[in-house]
């Protein structure tokens, strides 16, 4: 581990060194880059830094010990070598997790696909409630949220599929992919008793034009009137788009915007998402002999979260942890829960590292 942040110290110095050369200043591309993995070391660097500054203080101070102290004079050196002790152990800590691979998506937004499953009406209305909860989230984290297509169904969705665009949306958001599951007395059920229903919560990383080739062959477009409660544009302009990529029968309809360009923007992007999805569980079931990660392997058969609305209580089955004050959390305080599964995600693969 020393070795390589030592590396790692000496880039940062060759990177600020060739930032300041005349040639690289003027190179706007290259100054990016260099500033883009300037940055990507920073905390590490500084981290690295303070041990060793630490570390030294650490044997300055424990020579003293070697020396003729009077007893009060040896207490203090003592008790500064048990803080100092305890502050290099911290820092190694983090030094450890700083080290760590970064996803590299985690910085990218998101397309997020709410579903209801089983428990009908009421499931429906339990993937809008998730939709709220994800709103305001993102709305807490100054991320935008605009809705890509709905299915409405009753008073709840029986589909919708969203864009949060933020930075480290996905880092953030890929906790929570998997089966979400509610026990309530439904607002339609006469006679008080608890239902269980369910939802699906996918949560795909928005990727680029470049990352997933989609050729003009293997695309069907159709176009046709978005359906709607009326008005003025609903079945004058044709405006919604339905994609078919024939390869694999994926189907994205988006008929949300008054914009046929608009809609098929936010359907090819969805589209794109999916198939890079797709891929990336292709390869992970091909790694058979890995062990999967136990915290957001996508999985949608997966039973991640209970929501117990009598109980006022929410666990999260992947990790163990269970908190209360429902309607805190439902009003989009999720912070507790996700920091609790984004640190033992960490831990994990630090005990991978050290393997």
């Amino acid at each position: 581990m020393w070795e390589k942040l030592e590396q790692i110290d000496k880039r940062y110095e060759d990177i600020i060194a060739e930032m300041s050369k005349p040639e690289v200043a003027s190179d706007r591309q290259k100054i990016m880059k260099l500033a883009q993995e300037k940055s990507s070391i920073d905390d590490i660097v500084v981290l690295y830094r303070e041990h060793k500054t630490v570390a030294a203080s650490f044997e300055q101070t424990r020579t003293l010990l070697s020396e003729s102290l009077d007893p009060e004079m040896a207490a203090l050196v003592k008790q500064e070598i048990k803080n100092l002790e305890e502050k290099q152990s911290r820092l190694q800590e983090q030094l450890k997790m700083a080290l760590l691979p970064k996803d590299p998506k985690d910085e990218r937004d998101v397309i997020l696909e709410i579903r209801a499953g089983t428990g009908g009406d009421e499931a429906a209305l339990f993937a809008s409630d998730l939709f709220r909860m994800y709103t305001r989230y993102a709305q807490t984290k100054g991320w935008e949220v605009e809705t890509v297509s709905t299915s409405e169904s009753g008073a709840g969705f029986r589909e919708i599929i969203t864009e949060v665009k933020g930075k480290g949306a996905y880092s953030r958001f890929k906790y929570e992919r998997g089966v979400h599951r509610v026990q309530r007395v439904p607002v339609t059920e006469a006679q008080g008793r608890i239902h269980t229903s369910t939802a699906t919560v996918a949560v795909l990383p928005e990727v680029e034009d470049v990352e997933v080739d989609i050729k003009p062959e293997d695309l069907r477009v159709d176009i046709f009137h978005s359906g709607g409660a009326g008005g003025q544009n609903v079945n004058k302009v044709a405006t919604a788009v339905r994609l078919t990529h024939l390869p694999t029968g994926i189907v994205v309809v988006c008929q949300d915007e008054r914009s046929q360009l608009r809609n098929r923007q936010k359907a090819m992007a969805v589209l794109r998402a999916r198939l890079y999805e797709a891929e990336r569980s292709k390869q992970e079931e091909a790694m058979t002999s890995m062990r999967r990660s136990q915290v957001g392997t996508g999985e949608r058969s997966e039973k991640i979260r209970t929501y117990n609305f009598p109980q006022d209580r929410i666990t999260d089955h992947r990790i163990g942890l269970t908190l209360h004050n429902l309607p805190r959390i439902m009003a989009g305080e999720l912070d507790p829960m996700i920091d609790a599964l984004a640190t033992e995600d960490q831990a994990r693969q630090l005990q991978e590292q050290l393997a």
